[in-house]
Formats: structure tokens, C-alpha cells, sequence
């Protein structure tokens, strides 16, 4: 099947073409929910890598750069699990190609990529989703459906902690040069050019901004999903962030922000926190759930509810004892990996689309935008500025020739 520069509705017994971009790590799990179909190319620019999945995949055209990936005729789509700086230039390569996309969290690496990647998603009519694969697990439904069938009134105030830290420090240097398995300069990709360094390879570049937006950057779009869905928000009108005094190469072993979003319809403005790292302590105290681990807490006028991946409570207990769920409203899913490929056969919705997880990127990017910064900002997500010029530059950034987004 080659439905990539087809039109959408082909037969549900075909199997797609798929294109992997990022064959290690958190790709790995990637490639499971997709490996029922034809992968087709791989890509990577790690020769022991590639090593392995060749091995998995013994008919795969190999590459280590993706732009000559998505050239490959006869592909469908491509799964896109690379470092966050090279996730929008490699789902506008794809999309230009007319390929469906799946693409890792946060869908980009800056707030301007966002936008235009939801706005590019419109213009080709590709089938997309963003990783967010907590979306599709029944819990975050049942909060969603309880939230808003009113279970704990109108939520005026929400707390979302996560206790990792994606952090960097300043770097001693590195004269051993390149590793031979190393294909640096597509590694780097959009970024100005750099010397190899150990550190970033494969995981720690989440913690310096040329290359990640730390632990915001990393979990944001998973537990702010949850908040997301559940009220209906879209673009928060001011940001204010703090922890310690930020560095301009990398990110902080922990970051507050508040986030104010407006009234939406019947529901009212609402202020959303996020905690990581070491000041993710402070989040739960109000509800004197400080045992609670990674979540989020929603705050009504009739109460609260706290949430995680897997399960949630309502609080005060002794106020909702024989409290009965509202009926299932929501349907559960087929799989998050199932709902985008069967939306390339079909032409059917998927849940964490572009236009909905690219929303959801540019407000955990902000809030790393208003934590360098320094200050709060005002946020016009109509016009894509804020009120602060400093602000207004950490929104893009600039691409080596030839990696444009």
C-alpha cells in the first residue's frame, strides 16, 4: 500500500508502509506499536543502531539522514522518535512528501515550529499523531468524562507535578573526537554545527536547550494532556515562571510555572501549575496529598480530584464515600498506534492530532520560554507574540541551510 500520495479510504486488510526515524530508546516502544506493518526504511545516526534494527528488519532500506528517508518511494507514513530538535524539521520533510506522520512528544522543538507544523498538518490533509500514549489508556477518559459531568464543580485551580529532572551542567571539554558509529552533523541536524560531546548521546540532551526544553520539555505533554482534554483549553493568556537563576545553555534541576488561561464557554478562567524536579515537593500540600506521586490535582468549588497515568481519587474521601462515576461517555480505544493507522485507511479523527497536540506543545514550551526569560509574559496565541521582545526571540530559533522547517 502506498496511501502516502494517495487519497485516504484505502482497504483495512493492507498493510502500510512505514518509514522508522529513530530506531533506539524511546523509539523502541514506537516501533512495537507499529511493527505489525510493512517497515519499510529505517534511519539512524548510530551505526550500532542501526545494527540491531537491521537485524529486526532485514528487508529495510537503511539511512542516517531522514530527509533522504522520506524520499523513498512507496511509503505511507513515517514514525518519527528522534531528539526534539529535529522532530519538526523531520515531520515537514514528511508532510511536504505527502507522508502520514506519528511523531514523538513534545511535537516540536520551539513554540513557532508548533504552529507551523499544525498549520502545515492542515494544508497536505495527513493523518497525524503526537506520542502522547497515556491518552488512549482508560484513566485519563474517566477523569475527563468526571471533570466534566461537574463531580468536583468548576476547576478554578489545577496542580501538575513530576519529580524527575532533566537538568545540564557546564561541560569539561571533549578532544577524543567523533565516534566511528557516530553520524554527527545529522545528529545535529537544524542546530549550528558543534563538537561531538559524550553527554548528549543518547539521552542527556534533554537537559540543554539547543537540543531539548528539559523536564517540561519531556513530560509536559503527557500530564498537561490530562488538564488539557478535561477543560477544553487552547492558549494560556499569561505565563510566569521561577526557580533558580537561568542559564542560558541549560535547563534547571527544577522549574514552577503558572499558567492563567481564560474562561471557556460556561466554565471559568482557571490557573494551571506546573512543578518538576526538586520543587515538585510543594504541589499536593493544599490537599494534604504530598504521598501522591507524579500527577495532577484538580481544584473545584466542590471538591477535588487527583489524577496519575493510571488511576485516580476524589477528595475530601468522606465527602464523595458512595459517590457513583458518571456513565462512560467517552469511548475507550482501539490503541494509540491503531487509532493512527486505521485513520490512514479510513480518513477517521485521531485524538492527539497536530492541531490539538500542537496547542498543547506551544503551552508547555512557553512555559520554558517565560522561565529563561526571566519574567512574566503575556501570551496573543492569535498572533503568535508575546509582550516581551527578549520572549519574542526564544519563540523560533535559526536553521543551518538545508534543515529548514
Amino acid at each position: 500500500m502506498a496511501a502516502g500520495n494517495q487519497a485516504l479510504g484505502q482497504s483495512a486488510n493492507e498493510k502500510l508502509n512505514i518509514g522508522i526515524i529513530g530506531t533506539n530508546n524511546r523509539a523502541l516502544a514506537n516501533i512495537d506499536g507499529v511493527q505489525s506493518q510493512n517497515i519499510t526504511a529505517i534511519c539512524d545516526i548510530d551505526d550500532e543502531y542501526i545494527a540491531v534494527a537491521k537485524k529486526r528488519f532485514p528487508n529495510a532500506v537503511v539511512y542516517t539522514d531522514y530527509r533522504k528517508l522520506v524520499e523513498q518511494k512507496g511509503l505511507d507514513a513515517v514514525v518519527i522518535s528522534t531528539p526534539d530538535h529535529n522532530h519538526a524539521p523531520a515531520t515537514s520533510f514528511a508532510l511536504n512528501h505527502n507522508l502520514h506522520v506519528y511523531c514523538e512528544k513534545p511535537l516540536t522543538h520551539t513554540v513557532e515550529e508548533a504552529r507551523k507544523i499544525a498549520e502545515l498538518t492542515k494544508k497536505k490533509k495527513r493523518v497525524t499523531q503526537m506520542g502522547t500514549q497515556i491518552h488512549a489508556e482508560p484513566n485519563y477518559r474517566r477523569v475527563v468524562e468526571l471533570i466534566r459531568s461537574g463531580a468536583i464543580g468548576n476547576v478554578l485551580e489545577v496542580h501538575t507535578r513530576v519529580g524527575k529532572a532533566w537538568s545540564g551542567r557546564e561541560l569539561e571539554p571533549y578532544s577524543e573526537g567523533t565516534p566511528e558509529n557516530m553520524h554527527w552533523d545529522e545528529w545535529l541536524g537544524p542546530c549550528p554545527t558543534a563538537p561531538y560531546h559524550p553527554v548528549f548521546h543518547p539521552a542527556r540532551w534533554r537537559g540543554y536547550w539547543a537540543y531539548g526544553n528539559g523536564t517540561l520539555g519531556d513530560m509536559g505533554c503527557h500530564h498537561l494532556d490530562l488538564v488539557f482534554w478535561a477543560l477544553d483549553l487552547r492558549h494560556p493568556t499569561r505565563i510566569a515562571a521561577s526557580g533558580p537563576p537561568a542559564h542560558p545553555q541549560f535547563a534547571p534541576e527544577g522549574v514552577k510555572v503558572e499558567y492563567d488561561f481564560p474562561a471557556r464557554g460556561s466554565q471559568p478562567a482557571v490557573k494551571v501549575t506546573w512543578y518538576d524536579g526538586n520543587l515538585a515537593g510543594e504541589a499536593f500540600k493544599k490537599a494534604g496529598a504530598q504521598s501522591w506521586g507524579d500527577g495532577s490535582l484538580f481544584i473545584g468549588d466542590k471538591g477535588m480530584l487527583l489524577a496519575d497515568y493510571g488511576g485516580y481519587r476524589l477528595l475530601p474521601e468522606d465527602k464523595y464515600k458512595g459517590f457513583v462515576a458518571p456513565a462512560k461517555s467517552i469511548p475507550d480505544s482501539i490503541g494509540h498506534y491503531e487509532e493512527w493507522m486505521q485513520a490512514i485507511r479510513n480518513g477517521g479523527p485521531t485524538t492527539c492530532n497536530f492541531d490539538y497536540a500542537g496547542a498543547l506543545t506551544e503551552t508547555v514550551l512557553l512555559g520554558t520560554v517565560a522561565y529563561r526569560t526571566g519574567e512574566p509574559i503575556e501570551w496573543d496565541g492569535r498572533k503568535l507574540k508575546t509582550n516581551n521582545e527578549r520572549a519574542n526571540a526564544l519563540l523560533r530559533k535559526e536553521y543551518r541551510k538545508g534543515w529548514k522547517v
